[in-house]
């Protein structure tokens, strides 16, 4: 398992969501849990991608911040065979 940061900002009736230490994997949702969804599928097609592509995954970086961000909370990016990625909630580690 891979632990990365989750940085989500609130603007009206969206969220927007970034990985802070994995630049390729952005989305958004209306609401926090709906963005907490479409980022943890983002970080899976991008991860997988990745993979395919014979590419590393970026390595965490735990100091890395978001000054404009509302929420930060860790994601977890857990690799299982040779090309399948699934994450965790952000509750599980």
């Amino acid at each position: 398992m891979i632990t990365y940061k989750a940085a989500y900002i609130y603007d009206d009736e969206w969220v927007c969501a970034r990985v802070i230490d994995f630049p390729a994997a952005i989305s958004q949702g209306r609401g926090l849990d709906d963005a907490r969804k479409m980022l943890r599928s983002a970080l899976v097609d991008v991860a997988e991608t990745l993979i395919l592509m014979g590419q590393p995954l970026p390595q965490p970086d735990p100091t890395l911040h978001d000054e404009e961000a509302d929420l930060e909370e860790p994601i977890h990016l857990l690799l299982s065979g040779a090309t399948h990625v699934q994450i965790l909630p952000a509750d599980a580690a």
